[in-house]
């Protein structure tokens, strides 16, 4: 355990999935790791906890591809080294109106990447899928190998273990209230609520919803993270079609692209039950949380009981979990130093904007690379600068509404 005073070569603010992938991935390069958490570890009260994510690699935007393709392959290095599965291997199919712009984008990116998928008419679509679904006559489908869905908890439980495996130290129930540059001798200071403090050489913020908190209370700086309550649903799939809809089967992970964005995955967690859910939530305190209730549950009763052929029960979720976002106005990540007085001694993470647990391998690689050696390699972080808030309130400009690839 870390004594107050202690110094450290990197301290992670934050053991969520971004944070517990980037003390993973610092430790294994040999540096003197802390890891501090404001609640117990595997705690329910932010965004990485539950039972599964989905993985896609068809996304509208197409500067996520090399993120996306590096962490497919990180799931399964990762895995090979802890000895147990969190990812499992699914097909994907992206669903919408044959002009809705989401799409069209995504096709784009497929093209633009040389991502293998097939455009396939409602016919084809219903075919492929032995008829469990069943789409509208002007409705396009993409379908792509890429597909899969993770096992939430346990994968955060991965990284940490492997964390602590490779000399990490981690502390639970350790809420920091500060971060304060050291004007002696460089660094930071890291003040926790309970009086303790660390030495670091450098810094990661990972602190999920409370990012925002943290940061205005360290710099001033307001980032344009909201908070959002989001819930995951699950629907009982009618007795003697559950083999259907299970995973390893021909049942894809799946997005809808229209407004709002509908997304699901195979039966894996829950047996007998399939989740489909909305993207996005509503706007909250993460300090004061309502817990509930869903966001635009009328809508997706009709959708489960129109776009799967009646082989799922319409009637309302037989199970729910709650989660948080925490939304950027473009949806895009931020993964940028603080600067300031600053510099490049703290790195922050956030604004994953329920879309960013696929791809937590590659974040962890990347704020891990900004923190040691002050840049990222083999990938373009001008579309995840805290910067572009300053040229446009809204960030990165896109043509279409959001679609993005929603995994809780």
């Amino acid at each position: 355990m870390a004594l107050s005073g202690e110094e450290f070569d990197v301290i992670v603010v934050g053991a969520g999935v971004m944070g517990s992938s980037t003390a993973y991935q610092v430790a294994k390069r040999g540096h003197k790791t802390l890891v501090l958490e404001q609640f117990d570890f595997l705690h329910h009260r932010g965004s990485s906890h539950g039972e599964s994510r989905t993985i896609r690699a068809t996304y509208p935007e197409d500067y996520y591809y090399p993120l996306l393709m590096e962490s497919y392959k990180l799931w399964e290095e990762i895995e090979s080294e802890i000895g147990y599965k969190v990812y499992f291997k699914a097909q994907h199919l992206e669903m919408g109106a044959s002009d809705n712009e989401c799409l069209r984008e995504i096709i784009n990116t497929c093209h633009k990447h040389s991502i293998p998928h097939e455009i396939l008419d409602s016919r084809q679509v219903a075919e492929k899928f032995s008829g469990v679904f069943d789409i509208p006559g002007n409705f396009l489908g993409v379908f792509s190998e890429y597909g899969g869905v993770i096992k939430a908890t346990k994968a955060v439980s991965m990284f940490q273990t492997l964390a602590l495996q490779k000399g990490a130290v981690l502390r639970d129930c350790m809420e920091v209230k500060d971060i304060r540059k050291d004007s002696v001798k460089g660094g930071v200071w890291i003040h926790a609520s309970n009086g303790e403090k660390f030495w670091g050489k450098k810094c990661v913020v990972t602190a999920g919803a409370w990012t925002r908190k943290l940061v205005k209370t360290v710099s001033g700086l307001e980032l344009p993270i909201q908070p959002l309550e989001s819930t995951a649903c699950y629907w009982r799939i009618k007795e003697g079609h559950e083999a259907k809809f299970a995973i390893g089967g021909n049942f894809p992970t799946f997005g809808d692209s229209g407004e709002p964005y509908i997304y699901g995955t195979p039966s894996l967690e829950f047996p007998g039950l399939i989740k489909v859910a909305v993207h996005g939530g509503n706007p909250c305190d993460q300090d004061k949380r309502p817990w509930g209730p869903a966001k635009g549950l009328e809508y997706l009763k009709k959708w489960v009981g129109e776009k799967l052929a009646g082989l799922v029960d319409s009637g309302g979720p037989a199970a729910t979990q709650l989660c948080m976002y925490s939304m950027t106005p473009d949806e895009d990540f931020v993964l940028d130093f603080l600067g300031g007085e600053f510099g490049k001694d703290v790195v922050i993470g956030g604004g994953f904007s329920g879309h960013g647990f696929k791809m937590s391998p590659a974040v962890g690689r990347i704020l891990a690379d900004l923190v040691l050696i002050g840049e990222a390699e083999g990938v373009e972080l001008k579309p995840f600068r805290i910067a572009r808030f300053e040229e446009n309130p809204r960030g990165n400009f896109k043509s279409f509404l959001s679609c993005s690839s929603s995994e809780v």
